[in-house]
């Protein structure tokens, strides 16, 4: 990987508020991750927002957040907090935490 790519790749740390539990919000974000090659994770928080870490390249990871913006079919997506950050390149894959 030439040092141009890997300059260019980011974290993204987003917390995404509005009716994200319970409709599989976790489960799609891992998967749009996947097909975009992050890495990172998605988890549940006891407030009823869904918080992603997801790091790679920066037009995928802002895809990714795209996604964040609508969320999967059930989902009805009031807001995202989001933080751009150089990556730190700590994950092997796009899990979702429990």
């Amino acid at each position: 990987m030439s040092s141009e790519h890997q300059d260019d790749r980011v974290r993204l740390h987003a917390v995404i508020h509005g009716l994200v539990q319970g409709v599989n919000f976790r489960a799609n974000t891992q998967r749009e991750a996947a097909q975009l090659g992050l890495t990172g994770w998605v988890t549940n928080r006891f407030d009823g927002t869904v918080e992603v870490v997801a790091e790679g390249p920066r037009s995928q990871v802002q895809a990714l957040e795209r996604f964040l913006h609508r969320g999967p079919r059930l989902a009805e997506v009031e807001r995202v907090e989001r933080h751009y950050d150089r990556a730190t390149g700590e994950f092997g894959g796009f899990n979702i935490r429990y």
